[in-house]
């Protein structure tokens, strides 16, 4: 069964928007970046990213979100512990980050 892998930013306040750009970039990415340690070849089904617009006023302080599609959970975990594209990343944005808030699920299942 599918994976779906929700993330949020919270940048820090002195980040520029040059910095931001640079991570929302590396960050989409990954979509042909990670690549499977088998079947050498990428193996995130989808991802999706953007900048808040909600007109609810409840994101604070999240301002950045994307959505990462995993075939199944093996997938996922590689791409979360191992995966040197996503470490790679990972290293970059972090330091820029204020606040992340991480949620997966598996669609349908409660």
């Amino acid at each position: 069964m599918a994976i779906i892998h929700l993330v949020f930013f919270g940048w820090k306040p002195d980040v520029s928007k040059k910095t931001i750009t640079e991570a929302l970039t590396r960050l989409q990415a990954l979509e042909q970046d990670c690549i499977h340690p088998v079947s050498k070849k990428p193996y995130i089904k989808s991802l999706k990213a953007g900048g808040n617009n909600s007109p609810e006023g409840v994101s604070d302080p999240y301002t950045h979100g994307f959505v990462v599609e995993f075939e199944n959970a093996e997938d996922r975990d590689y791409y979360v512990g191992k995966d040197l594209a996503h470490t790679n990343f990972k290293n970059f944005a972090g330091p820029h980050l204020a606040k992340v808030k991480v949620v997966d699920f598996e669609p349908g299942k409660f």
